[in-house]
């Protein structure tokens, strides 16, 4: 009789402990974010079209999706007709798109000049790490 009781006191453990850790694992579960490192703006539009496509696949496990551009080529930023309609579809998209500061002061372009819609960072390379540490999944173009 008490091989019973005890046995039956040990399983309502096991499955309340099972059932706990379950419950911990499915508030865990974090969506999916993404970083990609570009050097050139005419790439923004494959991957505007790639984090669209990303968004439909996976509906609410889409998280942030981020594109850094950075070097010589940064100053394609500040003209309006090569980058105001990557910045119309990434926003659509919810993509934000970044500068690299750095690279900004390299080649001596006026951060003024940067559209309001683009997130300046003070160095690129160090963000991109930064956010893999928060496990974002990441691409260099």
């Amino acid at each position: 009789m008490k091989n019973i009781f005890y046995t039956s006191i040990l399983l309502v453990l096991t499955l309340f402990v099972s059932t706990t850790i379950q419950a911990q694992n499915s508030q865990n579960h974090t969506k999916n974010d993404y970083v990609v490192v570009t050097k050139k703006v005419a790439q923004l539009q494959p991957i505007i079209l790639t984090a669209e496509a990303l968004k439909a696949e996976e509906g609410k496990d889409f998280g942030d999706f981020e594109v850094i551009i950075c070097g010589q080529n940064i100053g394609d930023i500040t003209d309006p007709e090569k980058i105001n309609k990557f910045i119309e579809k990434a926003e659509k998209a919810g993509v934000t798109i970044v500068a690299c500061g750095f690279s900004l002061d390299k080649f001596k372009i006026e951060r003024a000049s940067v559209p309001k819609a683009i997130k300046i960072v003070e160095n690129g390379i160090l963000y991109n790490f930064q956010l893999q540490k928060q496990d974002y999944k990441n691409l260099s173009l």
